[in-house]
């Protein structure tokens, strides 16, 4: 619980040799505001009223409608693209932006805001193919310098995003929180809007909203130019494929006694091993909610067993119930890693933790952490993680290395959501080619479960 008081309020902070956090001050009232961007413009809008209650839905509403008056120009500097720039650039240019008075206190006034809504211009329709990989693009990175990448504040711990055209999404910094805890936030959100409580807007003037102005020198001009270039050739490089696989869900794989995630995690192997004919380091985040401050511990899904599997699918001779069995000896070491890792008992995390504190300490970095075995295996080639939410959604995130893989998921009751992203500069890895590989590896290893397992899937 002591992560959701952090997700209001609180930012990241560009420094010039390592970043920072800005949280709330722990006893202090906190902000009574948020800040909203349309067209690269930002705006202070109170969200309680005088008397210190919770504006209505309508007044939000009618504050909204005035922003939305206040920012019809299109000619502004999308500044916020300053911080999407790598963090050592933008701690420079940070420096720099500093300098002005002005500059100081419109930014201190985003950072310390609850949360940020930005509102989007329309993107471009694409095929209903393609319509979730776009929209999950969207939510990342907004596109780009010229599309909707200058509303947002990246270092914002949590951005709402709303675009004219009806899409919606949001956007999280992570050294503050990690996914599981904003999918709880969404559906608490969605929740409300299904059922929200109406109440009548007090006979209370409100405060106009207020806008932010930022002093844009020929040096921060320069900065802002390299950091829409390099944002553009980040996005360009990225590829995004979004699916559901909608055969079977979590609950076809609870019945027949399988964690679900496991499942997955073994199904992201296969397909990762049909794609390029081997295993590979794999990071799966898992939670340490069950710790006081608890942050997260990694699961190293490539096993022995799991690879016994994807060699088994791989051999025709191998017949089905020995390829069943194989498949769920791969699942139990996987559920028998997660466990260890819920409870504290990953190794990464230990191990990074010795690392850092001998760096600190003035002490020669211990010969482990030069191996060249430990180097490789923790190169990781395929970054995974299951965002499960309550809501129709997929998040998205991007490979950790230049010739990796990110795969996020999220099993719903009935099917399955599957968020793919690779860097077209290397030739070695295709979104698109993991993602259909992935479908194929579902389809397998739902028919191996639907023809000798314990139950049928409804759409096998």
């Amino acid at each position: 619980m002591d992560c959701y008081s952090r997700l209001f309020a609180s930012c990241r902070l560009p420094g010039r040799k390592h970043d920072s956090i800005l949280l709330p001050p722990p006893g202090r009232k906190p902000p009574n505001y948020i800040t909203v961007v349309r067209n690269f413009q930002f705006f202070r809008l109170e969200v309680y009223n005088s008397d210190g209650t919770p504006l209505t839905i309508d007044q939000i509403y009618l504050q909204l409608l005035k922003i939305r008056s206040f920012s019809w120009k299109l000619n502004k500097e999308p500044l916020g693209v300053l911080t999407s720039d790598h963090r050592h650039t933008w701690g420079e240019a940070f420096t720099s932006l500093m300098k002005d008075k002005l500059n100081q206190e419109s930014a201190l006034t985003i950072q310390r805001s609850l949360f940020t809504v930005c509102l989007d211009a329309p993107i471009l329709k694409v095929s209903d193919a393609h319509v979730q990989s776009r929209l999950a693009a969207q939510m990342l990175h907004g596109g780009g310098s010229y599309s909707n990448s200058g509303n947002r504040w990246f270092d914002k711990t949590l951005q709402f995003i709303i675009g004219e055209d009806g899409t919606c999404g949001v956007l999280y910094e992570q050294a503050i929180a990690e996914g599981p805890l904003i999918a709880t936030v969404i559906d608490y959100v969605l929740d409300y809007c299904k059922d929200p409580a109406m109440t009548r807007s007090p006979m209370i003037p409100l405060q106009l909203p207020q806008k932010l102005y930022f002093s844009i020198t020929p040096e921060v001009k320069r900065d802002l130019e390299r950091a829409k270039q390099n944002l553009d050739v980040l996005i360009s490089d990225l590829d995004i494929r979004c699916f559901t696989h909608d055969s079977f869900g979590k609950d076809f794989l609870k019945s027949q006694n399988l964690r679900p995630d496991s499942v997955v995690q073994v199904v992201l192997q296969l397909a990762h091993y049909k794609a390029h004919g081997q295993l590979c380091p794999t990071a799966e985040t898992a939670s340490l909610r069950r710790f006081h401050q608890g942050r997260s511990e990694i699961i190293r899904s490539a096993t022995s067993a799991v690879l016994a599997f994807a060699q088994a699918m791989a051999d025709e001779k191998c017949q089905a119930p020995e390829r069943l069995s194989l498949l769920k000896q791969a699942v139990e070491s996987h559920s028998t890693l997660t466990e260890q890792a819920l409870d504290g008992q990953g190794i990464d995390c230990h191990l990074l933790g010795l690392k850092m504190e001998a760096i600190a300490d003035g002490f020669h970095v211990p010969e482990l952490f030069m191996d060249i075995s430990y180097t490789m295996a923790s190169y990781w080639k395929l970054s995974t993680g299951q965002v499960a939410s309550r809501t129709d959604c997929i998040m998205c995130y991007g490979p950790l290395v230049p010739d990796g893989y990110a795969v996020c998921y999220n099993p719903l009751p009935t099917h399955i959501n599957f968020a793919v992203t690779a860097f077209n500069c290397c030739e070695e890895t295709n979104a698109t080619y993991l993602a259909g590989n992935i479908q194929n590896a579902l389809a397998d290893v739902g028919a191996l479960l639907g023809n000798f397992g314990e139950g049928q899937p409804d759409k096998l």
